[in-house]
């Protein structure tokens, strides 16, 4: 097999040109084949001598046709090459504009039969990704990228990527409605990809975010309502998650009054607002709705067992009586302390067990809903810290300007 090797600026496209000509004229004959191969190899010197860099991707993508339809006949390494050189014309174009139609067409052509070696495909897609200098560019190619992992079911090349979502959204400074897009389709990729449930969750939460309540959303907020019963679902389900701000979310409000999915709202009510006592409740009237969302009851008590902790935390003033949580959760005066050191496990709650007074004294606890009037509470506790730590500082400066005089005053005397 012909080997590509790079001597000057200009030869790696030629090389290709050439390259790909003679494996789509192979079996054409030498007598067929031989003008073809050289009219291409002229064609494409004069776009380069031209600077036509948007011809000159037409051309090679054209000739490199073949090797994507068919690309059993060309080593993987020698079509990442190829494709590579191909790319690196964005780099040449004349303009942004340009920059963007090679690009485009390029993309068009990678994301072709995305099920035939999709994983290399999106390589040289992340390829062309680094080469663009355009923001805009950037966020067009990782686009294509998940539409092509989707359709090539190549979802553990892209998720890697998943986690610098936020700094590239910074960096491409793409509006509302792009970012809504960006993450629906990573959250779609998630839902089918095992190991990835707290990521999936996470991507819900993006996409619903972006729903403001606002006129602007009136016409498409109905569509939100799979995802948000999807993303209830998945808070309910997990038995890690004990926080969240789904509740006042307007995609998720809207299911309040919606006459499919309300139970489901008044489920996730529940075990953000209420006790183990009204799940309860809940789960006698609709235990058929929650074997159909596929929630295990028994499962679900212990989350609201935790829960009912975290609520009785946030209204005691620090001390909870053990017969407090008796109550609440449900159990036993002996179980008391088992679900004490299960919720200290889960780190939702700090605190200590004074046995002897038979008494719970809470130090910090997780707030099942962390909104506005949180947000207000941890003001005025940073304020007060900030109070304490001035005082501090100022009785520790008067006790040394004191200690200062009075050495003072010694040296005075010893003369």
């Amino acid at each position: 097999m012909a080997t590509i090797v790079n001597t000057t600026e200009e030869e790696p496209m030629l090389a290709v040109v050439r390259f790909t000509a003679e494996l789509a004229w192979a079996d054409a004959g030498p007598e067929v084949a031989d003008p073809e191969v050289t009219r291409l190899c002229l064609e494409a010197q004069e776009h380069i001598l031209a600077g036509r860099w948007l011809d000159m991707a037409s051309l090679m993508l054209a000739s490199a046709d073949l090797l994507l339809t068919s690309p059993s006949r060309v080593p993987d390494k020698d079509l990442e090459c190829i494709l590579s050189v191909i790319c690196s014309l964005v780099t040449k174009a004349g303009s942004e504009d340009q920059a963007l139609q090679i690009t485009d067409l390029i993309c068009a052509k990678l994301t072709q039969q995305a099920d035939d070696k999709p994983a290399l495909r999106l390589k040289v897609l992340f390829s062309l990704y680094n080469l663009l200098p355009s923001p805009y560019g950037k966020a067009f190619v990782y686009k294509k990228a998940l539409e092509l992992a989707t359709a090539g079911k190549a979802a553990e090349c892209i998720i890697p990527s998943f986690k610098n979502i936020d700094s590239f959204v910074s960096e491409w400074g793409i509006g509302n409605l792009e970012q809504r897009e960006l993450y629906l389709a990573i959250a779609r990729i998630l839902k089918d990809h095992k190991g990835t449930t707290k990521e999936y969750f996470n991507f819900l939460n993006k996409y619903l975010a972006t729903f403001k309540g606002s006129d602007d959303d009136s016409a498409t907020i109905g569509d939100a309502k799979e995802e948000a019963v999807a993303a209830i679902i998945e808070f309910v389900k997990s038995s890690t998650l004990f926080q969240c701000d789904l509740l006042n979310m307007p995609a998720v409000a809207q299911l309040e009054k919606d006459e499919k999915y309300q139970l489901v709202y008044e489920l996730l009510k529940i075990f953000l607002t209420k006790r183990l006592d009204s799940y309860l409740e809940f789960q006698t009237a609709n235990s058929a709705l929650l074997k159909d969302y596929g929630l295990v009851h028994e499962e679900c008590i212990t989350k609201m067992r935790l829960m009912s902790l975290l609520d009785l935390s946030s209204h005691c003033s620090s001390e909870i009586p053990y017969s407090a949580i008796t109550s609440a959760l449900q159990i036993n005066d002996d179980e008391v302390e088992q679900w004490i050191v299960k919720a200290i496990a889960f780190k939702i709650l700090d605190c200590r067990i004074d046995q002897l007074n038979q008494t719970v004294i809470v130090s910090r606890h997780t707030e099942r809903i962390f909104g506005m009037p949180q947000w207000q509470g941890l003001r005025t506790k940073l304020g007060v810290w900030r109070g304490h730590v001035a005082s501090a500082i100022n009785t520790i400066q008067a006790n040394k300007v004191t200690d200062e005089g009075t050495q003072g005053m010694q040296g005075l005397m010893i003369r």
